[in-house]
């Protein structure tokens, strides 16, 4: 039990790219031992060599889980794997995310529309369940993060579906105000990141804020 009680456990979903691989490295730093969750395999392992290189003393280790958390079955194996080794989480950081193109709300991609509905929406629904007995089990924290995008025009199918995530985290962030476990909903500044170099092709990204230094902003007021 002595390594149950003792490691700061935290899982990140979406933690190759972006900023939910940013605060996937900040959290390492600061001594947590990350399970990080994403698709892309080179993205982890780039993550997982940045840690590295900083050998920073005192600094967590990272499990890498390249799976997709929309599959319901390898979620599920994940947990019960946390649970087994660690008996719990300190905390919870949901990054992953599905940006369809912009287009106007009357010429929606089928495709895009179901991969938005099923990795913002559905796939956040299904996971709260699973992770919230392990969040209880360590009195941890889940984190989302709002980038206020719904009602823009072209952001339909992103817009909506992350308004619905959203409105999920609040509904469950208001029901567990009592007895936990914390839920944290973060607005986070304006990033450099590949997604918005999509939605906004020719900004001046020097006005951007540093991902690195956004992530430590919103650890801090954890």
């Amino acid at each position: 039990m002595t390594e149950k009680i003792a490691q700061k456990v935290a899982l990140v979903t979406g933690a190759s790219r972006g900023l939910g691989a940013a605060l996937a490295e900040q959290l390492a730093l600061r001594g947590w031992h990350i399970v990080a969750v994403a698709r892309t395999v080179g993205g982890l392992e780039d993550l997982d060599d940045r840690v590295k290189r900083a050998g920073q003393p005192g600094a967590g280790g990272l499990t890498l889980a390249p799976m997709d958390a929309t599959n319901d079955d390898a979620m599920r194996h994940l947990c019960r794997s946390i649970f087994d080794r660690w008996g719990g989480l300190g905390l919870w950081v949901h990054a992953a995310v599905h940006a369809a193109p912009l287009s106007p709300a009357a010429h929606l991609d089928q495709k895009d529309w179901d991969k938005s509905i099923a990795t913002n929406v559905r796939a956040t629904g299904m996971l709260i369940p699973m992770v919230e007995p392990l969040l209880r089990a360590h009195g941890g924290t889940a984190v989302f993060l709002d980038d206020a995008r719904a009602g823009q025009p072209f952001f339909g199918a992103y817009g909506a579906t992350k308004a619905a995530q959203i409105g999920l985290a609040r509904s469950w962030q208001a029901e567990a105000a009592k007895h936990g476990p914390r839920v944290m909903i973060a607005t986070p500044a304006p990033l450099p990141t590949a997604t918005r170099a999509r939605f906004f092709p020719g900004e001046d990204r020097s006005k951007l804020a540093d991902p690195q230094a956004e992530a430590a902003r919103i650890l801090d007021a954890l």
